[in-house]
């Protein structure tokens, strides 16, 4: 039986359209990836923020115009790890139909856990396993050199995640680390509500789906979402933030399911069918 989680109303009354494919702040980083070290980052964040809001009026992303800023942003965040850890004095990438030039940058404060991760996320959800290989190669203590402040926890999640991909180690000794860190209690920064709502379902599913536990990976799916719509309809200021507009880890491991075969019985709205089902992987170069 399908667990339908319907998105909390979103009005598309102001949402972006087809046109223009990008947004001006992300052509403008795009323009400026030889002047500024963070354009790369911003075309990132700029690009992922018009790819949740278009699903405003494409809640299906079903529009190619859609997938294409959402592949504009995984590989811009691809990019941006790839330029922090290269030995060369830049690197070739395509981002938008164009190969494109990145000077190296080496650390940054912007090369963090939390970017890491939402670069991962994007490549799964565009099925780009180039990109994935990249960002499975990038070290964890250049994580750790950023300015920014995580739970212990989330390092050993990204190092779970690199596991799995890369088939190197133990994958079920990297994910019960972060469990335990993830626990009530034992993530401090993120604070209480961020992370039962937020983080840890993430962790939740994914085990379900390691262990291949259909029945169970189905209420950690809805759950997760039921928890993001809790967390994103918190107050009036959430419920308009594009951020909660999709679900983007939870999403990202049903994808890898999917594609590994399981039964995906959650339908959403926060959960874009023709992302989820990978309608439109091939349509063009990434």
């Amino acid at each position: 039986m399908t667990v339908v989680v319907p998105r909390h109303d979103i009005p598309a009354d102001n949402a972006p359209g087809r046109e223009p494919v990008l947004d001006r702040g992300t052509v403008w980083a795009l323009e400026d990836l030889h002047e500024s070290p963070q354009a790369i980052a911003d075309a990132m964040s700029t690009s992922l923020i018009l790819a949740r809001a278009r699903t405003a009026a494409d809640p299906t992303a079903q529009w190619l115009e859609t997938w294409d800023v959402w592949v504009t942003a995984m590989q811009s965040g691809s990019a941006m790890f790839a330029a922090a850890t290269t030995s060369a004095p830049s690197v070739e990438s395509r981002i938008h139909h164009e190969i494109r030039t990145v000077p190296a940058t080496g650390p940054q404060p912007w090369i963090d856990a939390g970017n890491w991760l939402t670069a991962f996320w994007l490549a799964v959800i565009c099925r780009d396993k180039e990109r994935i290989d990249g960002l499975c190669e990038v070290p964890v203590s250049l994580l750790r050199q950023s300015s920014s402040v995580y739970d212990e926890y989330v390092f050993a999640w990204i190092e779970t995640l690199q596991t799995y991909w890369s088939g190197r180690g133990d994958v079920g000794q990297k994910l019960v680390e972060a469990a335990r860190g993830a626990a009530p209690g034992a993530a401090p920064i993120a604070g209480p509500e961020l992370l039962s709502k937020i983080l840890w379902p993430h962790i939740d599913l994914f085990h379900r789906f390691v262990t291949g536990d259909h029945e169970r990976f189905t209420t950690s799916l809805a759950n997760a979402l039921k928890w993001h719509k809790e967390y994103w309809t918190a107050d009036t200021e959430r419920a308009q933030d594009s951020d909660g507009f999709v679900a983007v880890g939870p999403l990202a491991v049903a994808c890898l399911a999917h594609d590994a075969g399981f039964p995906i019985e959650v339908e959403s709205e926060y959960l874009p069918r023709h992302l989820l089902l990978g309608t439109w992987v091939g349509e063009f170069t990434t």
